[in-house]
Order: structure tokens, then sequence, then C-alpha cells
């Protein structure tokens, strides 16, 4: 989430294939004896962080100081984010994660134990252009297409999204024109199963800007069409365009409105006339994802929203600073139609979500909300980064996990020890029907100053050749979903 030519989407072939964050199924079945996936420590590396619930166990899967037996010479890069994962028919694993600070997109092959054995950048910075953080994978059991990994570009208003072919060759640039230029968190198509016959695609706009962050919705009239689609940006019916003008707790109508022509503006033009639309201006969107169980679980979709200070164009205090959980209910017969609703409001400094320091990364189950921090760096941070758990039935709110700084050990805090809050979790990957495995996830960790020369440029592109971060990957199990 750190902020510092159109291309043609060749047809992919369709497989039934299945990644985490799917339809959740029964988490009391228990896994077949012959299950071959054992969940353990495989990297060097000590998972870097503090477990503060009971219950749960962590495992340190992959790490920057990690070698894989197929492939010595590849190196993990730094700012590890936005991941998606397939089972092969040989019963291997392909996952695809970002490496989002070295704009690239690294593919990892995992054995039937899951196992990473083999390491490549199918993407690096000179084909992905611009920083690299949350992502998609959609498939065609869960989402009606595919298998194709959607990934957005953050790095300023003109970028774009990326559809890659988990299975194709290296290098691969193919930026979507349909789903038009914003500085984007992740590209979010929801189930077939909710709108039957269409594409409908929801994007986090991550804009600090005059204009503010964007809800954006693509809408295609048949399945996998990213290419002859419209964009629509979120607004209140009343037109009310203040972020904090909507208190926690009640529900306001919206409905998304088209921007025509989109495909034909640059971002600075889709901004502007989003500004026309009378949209929602956000204090930075994040990450967005829906509710699982179903066609109207489909339709109930939270996003985070990060906030920014109270200073410059958010002078006003119209946005959010320490970051806000929305839900937004979309119309069984209309995707651009519905309610939206604060369910969580890190300004309310007395209220339930008192200690927010800016959500980012959320993973969205049958019955939970789990979303992680990404701080800003205001200066008045009390904790390091924090991975929460909320109850939708419930509404209870609880961290579960605090990033581990192992401040006093010079080879993650070069330079010093790191401040509070300097650390940032990243995506969060349900795991669980893919591997057989009951409440099984995938956990980014992005420890910003755990730096060195071993890990420069290796994506091997240009454009970040002098990038240095290190990163790794947990895999945490017995979160409930």
């Amino acid at each position: 989430m750190r902020l510092a030519p159109s291309v043609f989407l060749s047809m992919l072939v369709l497989a039934p294939l299945c990644t985490g964050c799917g339809d959740d199924t029964d988490d009391n079945t228990t896994p077949p004896a012959t299950n071959p996936v054992v969940l353990k420590n495989h990297s060097a590396t000590p998972a870097l962080v503090k477990n503060m619930t009971t219950g749960v166990e962590v495992y340190s899967l992959l790490g920057s100081d990690d070698t894989l037996a197929q492939s010595p010479g590849f190196i993990f890069g730094g700012s590890a984010d936005g991941t998606g994962v397939l089972k092969n028919d040989d019963g291997t694993y392909t996952m695809l994660v970002n490496n989002e600070d070295n704009f690239a997109v690294s593919r990892i092959t995992l054995d039937k134990t899951f196992k990473p054995v083999r390491g490549e950048y199918v993407v690096n910075s000179d084909g992905a252009r611009w920083r690299l953080c949350s992502a998609t994978m959609a498939t065609p059991a869960e989402h009606g297409f595919g298998p194709v990994f959607l990934t957005c570009g953050e790095s300023g208003e003109e970028s774009m999204t990326h559809a890659i072919d988990p299975r194709g060759g290296l290098n691969q640039s193919r930026p979507l024109p349909a789903l038009g230029h914003w500085s984007a968190e992740n590209a979010l198509p929801l189930p077939a199963v909710s709108y039957p016959g269409k594409t409908v695609i929801l994007i986090g706009d991550d804009d600090s800007g005059p204009y503010g962050g964007q809800m954006v919705m693509y809408v295609a009239n048949s399945v996998g069409d990213l290419n002859n689609g419209k964009l629509y940006v979120l607004a209140r019916k009343d037109n009310t365009t203040r972020e904090r003008a909507m208190a926690a707790g009640q529900s306001y109508e919206v409905e998304f409105r088209e921007i025509p022509n989109a495909t034909s503006m640059s971002g600075a033009q889709l901004n502007a006339k989003s500004a026309q639309l009378q949209s929602i201006a956000f204090g930075r969107v994040e990450d967005v994802d829906y509710r699982k169980g179903g066609a109207e679980s489909g339709r109930e979709v939270y996003f985070t929203v990060t906030g920014q200070a109270f200073t410059g164009v958010n002078a006003d205090s119209s946005r959010t600073k320490y970051g806000r959980i929305y839900r937004l209910k979309l119309d069984a017969g209309d995707p651009l139609k519905g309610s939206l609703e604060c369910v969580l409001d890190g300004d309310d400094r007395n209220g339930p979500a008192k200690s927010f320091q800016d959500p980012d990364n959320i993973c969205v189950t049958q019955n939970y909300v789990y979303f992680v921090e990404d701080p800003n760096g205001y200066g008045d941070e009390t904790h390091d980064a924090y991975l929460y758990q909320y109850n939708i039935g419930s509404k209870a709110l609880a961290p579960l996990f605090e990033l581990d700084h192992r401040r006093g050990d010079a080879k993650y805090n070069v330079g010093g020890d790191s401040k509070k809050g300097a650390w940032e979790f990243a995506a969060m990957v349900d795991l669980s029907d893919l591997i057989g495995i009951p409440n099984t996830f995938i956990l980014c960790v992005q420890p910003h100053t755990w730096t060195g020369a071993r890990y420069r440029g290796v994506d091997g592109g240009t454009l970040r050749a002098t990038e240095e971060q290190a990163s790794q990957m947990l895999v945490v199990k017995g979160l409930p979903r």
C-alpha cells in the first residue's frame, strides 16, 4: 500500500481449479488420511509475528533468505502482498505473489506437501510498470472465468490493472484498458452465482489527492469479458460526497454512476469526472472482499479505507484519518444499487475501533472479516501493526497478531531499531478448501527495515534495480471461518 498502451487480453484456457477465499465448507470436516499436505516451517526465517490468541499455529513458509531446490538462483523479493494459489492436476500448487515494491510478480511452485520448491518472476518491473499491491485469482469454479491473476497498479492515478495468466510465459504485461486508470489496490470479481451472465468487478482506488479515493465498479454483460464493460463510481443517492458525513452503524442508500467513455480517459480525467458525478471521496480505498457462502453472500462486500492525515486536501477532516471498515450490500437484481454502512470507525477513539492504525488488506470468510494494518506513520502509533478479527454476527472485534520487529536484531532493523508501526502486514488468503485443511490461511509480512544487497533488484527488471527489501509468507492454522 505504501505510496511513495493498452494491450488486448488474450483468451485464457479455462480449467476447473480452486483458489483461496472460495466458498466455505463445513469447518468440522476432517481431511482425508491420504492428504499429503503437511503444515510445517519451511523457511530459514522465523515467523515475524507475535501471537495474541490461543489455539492458532503459525508456520514460516517462504522468505527472502531461502534457497529453493529446483531454482537455487531465485531470491524471493520484498514486500510480499497480493497472492493467489491454484492446485495443479498432479497435486502440486502454483502460487502467484506480488512483490509490491519490486513492481514484480513471483511464481512459486509448491510440491504436494505444500513445500516451496521452485521460484521465478512471471512479471518483472519492466512488465509490471507500477507498484502492485493486493490481487485476486479469478477461477472458473468461483468466478466463472480464468484462471487469471488480476493485480492492480498503485503508482498514481495513471496506473492500470493487469490480467496475468498464472501458468503463462514470463514477463507478461496485460493491462486492461476497460478497467480504467486508477491508483488501485485490488480488482475483485464477484462470484458468478451472484450475478449470473455478468462480470462484476469492484476496484478500490487508493488515492489521497484532491478527488479522494473511489469505489469503482466494472460491469460487462457476459462472463469473463474484461474488455467491453462499463465503469461506474459509488455515490450516495442524496449526493453527499464527504466520507465522514456517514456515521458508524447507519445505512445509506448508494448507487454506482456510469462514467461515459471511460476507456478513452486518462486517470486525471476519470478522477475529475468522478467528482462531477458526486461520488463519495474516501480517504484512500484499500482492499475489498466479499462474504463467502453463496449468491446472496457474494453481494455482501467489505472494504477498507486506510485514511489520511487531517492536512492538505484533507484539512477539512472530510475523510477518515485512522481508517474505516465498510459493508456494501448490493441489490440482488441490479449491482448498481445498494446500501453502505461503516461498521468500524477508527476515528472514534473511544469506540470499538479506537486502536486502529490504518487498515489495509482484508479477507472475508463466511462469518468473519479479517483485516490488517499498515500504519501511515503519523507519529502517534501505540503498537506495531495488528491483524484483526471482526465477527459479523456478534460484531466483536479483536486483534489476533502483532508484528514482531525483533528490535535489537540488526538483521531485521537495518540502520537502527525500527519505529513503532514501521512494518506492515499484507495479503491474507483462505487456503482451507484448496489444501483440505480447515481454517488455514496464507499471511504476508512486509518488514520494511529488513534490507540488504542480497535482495537488490532480484526481479531482473530495470525499473526497480536498486530495490533491496526482503519479506516473508506465513501459513496460519486455526482461525475460524
